[in-house]
């Protein structure tokens, strides 16, 4: 059986409201996990979506823990800083699988969560970051239900574009001339040492 959490963060806030720039100083506001059990054939056993407030921390990192992947967006280099005030002792060493960073890595280019989900799976994200920051101050019982709801939202387009990629080893983007591309993309699990073929005997 395999067990992910997709997460996504929002924070208390903006880097233009910090002098350093570092994601620790934001403040978490709320943090959402959608967490899913699969057997073998990635077919879905159960699953739950699931918001925490800051009171809530202690259940989510029992969730984080028991994950065979952390799936984010940009998350090494903003969701895992940010919560690291919050956060056990190691849990920058989890199984944590940024879908950037492996984008990063494969094109050498950077690209918006927004961007990949309008191209891929032909719907966009349903409020932004700057937004989520006002929710949070604002406090009353509708701006934080915004809050909750955008955070998830964009935390099941994480899911949506992991699994898209996952599935068709591909995801699209528009190139700077306004052309759809098309990017090969591998989400796959490392092969297990078992799986892998055995070097026959050279004698």
């Amino acid at each position: 059986m395999i067990f992910e959490a997709v997460f996504d963060i929002e924070t208390k806030k903006l880097f233009s409201e910090t002098e350093t720039g570092d994601p620790a100083e934001l403040g978490v506001s709320i943090v959402s996990v959608y967490s899913r059990s699969l057997d073998e054939s990635r077919r879905l056993i159960s699953d739950n979506l699931r918001s925490f407030w800051e009171q809530d921390f202690s259940d989510m990192w029992e969730v984080f823990s028991k994950a065979d992947r952390i799936i984010g967006f940009n998350s090494l280099n903003f969701d895992v800083p940010a919560l690291a005030p919050y956060a056990p002792n190691g849990f920058e060493g989890y199984k944590h699988f940024d879908l950037l960073d492996v984008i990063k890595k494969k094109t050498g280019r950077r690209f918006s969560l927004n961007s990949l989900a309008r191209d891929t799976l032909s719907h966009e994200k349903t409020d932004v970051g700057t937004n989520a920051v006002y929710y949070w101050n604002q406090g009353d019982h509708e701006s934080l239900r915004k809050l909750r709801e955008y955070c998830e939202a964009d935390v099941l387009i994480t899911r949506d574009l992991y699994d898209y990629g996952f599935t068709h080893g591909q995801l699209k983007y528009t190139d700077k001339w306004n052309y759809q591309r098309t990017m090969d993309i591998d989400f796959s699990y490392p092969k297990k040492d078992s799986e892998r073929p055995k070097q026959g005997s050279l004698f």
